[in-house]
């Protein structure tokens, strides 16, 4: 349900005007978002309403590995079989208060705006994660779109002012930043370990990275062209330097 559904309705967000005059939705454009990523692995997250919008919450939710309870009378489809497989858990109710505790983060995608009204408040109480869906005032985090591959993950933001814009860029960002970079990430991830063992500084292994990263041949353009074996010689050689400028180092 978009915020203009609670224009002329009692004021449920922080601004307390009394009567909402839809003054917050423009509010959320002026307000700087703290960006972070979330580790949800086995983390109980509620998600409010069995429709498509839903379902798209509860395999986000899914793909970083939380223990996704669904709270709905009834459920599209492909909902019931994430249910019956085990992947999530269905309770065939309406939303009860009490269904927030230990919970760590809600979302309402109901199309009932008394229903995420409630969500909202019951979670603010709690001082909780909540996002109301399509409803930028009524929730204290946003959910960017996101482009994944491999490990590599990009948020996209638009503040909730325009949803198709941030889909939009993502597509175009999926264009640009593909599996080459995802790969790179996972051959650097390998000597992630010697670097944090041989290098003793923050500084020594940033410019570690950086060398291979931001050097010539560029590593992303080599696995573009499936010649991974050049990046990892690369990265060889960018170890070889490091150690003997940190032998050199001790010697002087």
């Amino acid at each position: 349900m978009p915020a203009q559904a609670y224009s002329g309705k009692e004021c449920v967000c922080q601004l307390r005007r009394g009567i909402c005059d839809q003054s917050c939705v423009q509010d959320m454009l002026d307000t700087p978002f703290y960006i972070a990523c979330l580790r949800l692995n086995g983390r109980r997250c509620v998600v409010v309403g069995g429709g498509e919008i839903g379902l798209e919450k509860v395999e986000g939710l899914l793909a970083c590995d939380a223990s996704v309870v669904l709270i709905s009378p009834h459920a599209i489809e492909p909902l019931q079989e994430l249910d019956a497989e085990g992947s999530i858990a269905w309770e065939r109710r309406e939303y009860r208060r009490e269904d927030l505790e230990g919970t760590f983060m809600v979302i309402a995608a109901t199309s009932d705006t008394n229903v995420n009204i409630r969500v909202y408040e019951d979670a603010e109480e709690r001082a909780m994660l909540v996002n109301v869906v399509d409803v930028p005032p009524l929730c204290n985090f946003i959910l960017p779109a996101i482009f994944r591959s491999g490990p590599l993950a990009i948020a996209i933001s638009t503040a909730g002012a325009s949803p198709a814009l941030a889909k939009r860029i993502k597509s175009e960002i999926a264009e640009e930043y593909g599996e080459p970079y995802a790969r790179l990430a996972e051959l650097l991830n390998e000597v992630r370990g010697w670097a944090k063992g041989t290098l003793p500084t923050y500084q020594d292994r940033k410019v570690f990275f950086e060398s291979i990263v931001n050097g010539e041949p560029d590593p992303v353009e080599l696995v573009r062209q499936g010649d991974e074996q050049a990046v990892r010689d690369i990265i060889a050689a960018a170890q070889r330097t490091a150690g003997e400028e940190l032998a050199a180092g001790r010697a002087a």
